[in-house]
């Protein structure tokens, strides 16, 4: 395994009724709370009633920041810190999934910082010297797993750049999980948002070092969860069972457990996010449209890891198969879930229909030092093409 130093500082509350027994006093020492969520889907579900309750009950002020968008934008942000100083806000408290929390990270340094977090946090990375707002979070979809890091992914819609840092210093102060509360998600938004997980495990574990390491036994384990999970999560969206270990699996996925001793690759997501800058587009589906082109591009500089993920994810029998053949198999078959669960196969299924903004895209996308394969632009425009 490579060197690490390894530290997370976010509490987990985790459980059914984790909220209505922690929350107060997870917010005793703030006054007035910047309540932060998006489209309005808690106040239907039951989830804004109830932590209104809670905090009205110990007599604090709430200020509400509704309305953050599946991709939270840098105009977003500012809105948000402006409130929050506006108001003279403690805490800010996300209820939601990795869009509110990476757009509440944000908010939480913008509140503080004099100059300008896109310039000297996002667009290069940064030092944070200032003391950001303190931040808890509700999670109500997995996902992301945006509760246990300091990860922050924004859209700059002027620069057509949506960037993530990650940033120890912006990690939520608290999580509250409750599996129960994602029981209301729409199934496509609950699929995708699982795939996100899985993605976020094979971009660490498809990266060296490829010698046995703890890391990657992890990994395993964990995308075989993911897989059994999500499937009777789709047959019962109400199994806790299902819905309890795809939370946990998604925390994992980013707490920075798994990363430790890895290279990271992470270049299906910087080809994600500026599909998303261009389009739009569902961050889950884009990423399964483009995993399986890319890793017919990068397998065979990575055989060996390849072949493993056939056998100890898949469960694929060498029967004779060269390691190539394994290999492809193992990717043939992360492909046919993809299918299974409902996911797109193409950029044209995700929506996309001008196949001449590709060349921008993929000229536009950052280069990951982690892959088996460096990329070039050319041969990103060569993904892209390929998934169209």
């Amino acid at each position: 395994m490579n060197n690490f130093i390894f530290q997370n500082s976010t509490y987990v509350y985790f459980g059914k009724g984790c909220v209505k027994e922690y929350l107060s006093c997870l917010t005793r020492d703030a006054s007035t709370l910047l309540l932060a969520y998006g489209g309005g889907s808690i106040k239907k579900n039951g989830v804004y009633d109830e932590v209104a309750g809670i905090l009205k009950e110990a007599g604090k002020t709430i200020v509400e920041f509704s309305g953050i968008m599946a991709n939270p934008t840098y105009a977003k942000v500012k809105e948000g810190a402006r409130l929050a100083r506006e108001s003279n806000v403690d805490m800010i408290l996300g209820i939601g999934g990795g869009s509110v929390m990476d757009c509440c990270k944000a908010v939480s340094l913008a509140a503080r910082y004099e100059g300008d977090i896109w310039d000297d946090f996002w667009a290069r990375p940064g030092v944070i010297e200032t003391e950001p707002l303190p931040l808890g979070v509700i999670v109500t979809v997995a996902g992301t797993g945006s509760e246990c890091n300091g990860g922050a992914v924004i859209t700059n819609e002027e620069k057509k750049v949506k960037t993530g840092r990650d940033y120890p210093k912006l990690n939520p102060r608290f999580a509250l999980m409750d599996p129960s509360y994602t029981y209301s998600v729409p199934q496509g938004q609950m699929v995708s948002g699982s795939f996100d997980i899985l993605s976020h495990i094979m971009e660490t574990y498809f990266s060296e070092p490829n010698e046995d390491n703890v890391s990657d036994d992890i990994m395993e384990a964990l995308m075989r969860s993911v897989i059994r999970n999500l499937r009777c999560a789709i047959q019962n969206p109400e199994d806790y069972n299902a819905r309890s270990n795809l939370m946990w699996d998604s925390t994992m996925a980013e707490n920075r457990i798994i990363k430790m001793g890895k290279k990271c690759d992470f270049q299906c997501h910087n080809m994600e996010h500026q599909l998303g800058a261009y389009t739009d587009c569902n961050h889950g589906c884009g990423l399964a449209v483009l995993h399986p082109v890319y890793y017919r591009h990068i397998y065979r500089e990575g055989l060996s890891k390849f072949v493993r993920f056939a056998q100890n994810v898949w469960g694929i029998a060498r029967n004779g198969k060269t390691d190539e053949e394994l290999a492809l198999a193992g990717i043939d078959a992360l492909a046919d879930f993809i299918k299974e669960i409902g996911l797109p196969t193409s950029l044209q299924e995700l929506g996309v229909s001008d196949q001449s903004m590709l060349k921008e895209i993929a000229d536009s996308c950052a280069i990951s030092p982690g892959s088996y394969k460096k990329m070039t632009p050319e041969e990103i425009l060569e993904i892209l093409n390929e998934c169209f």
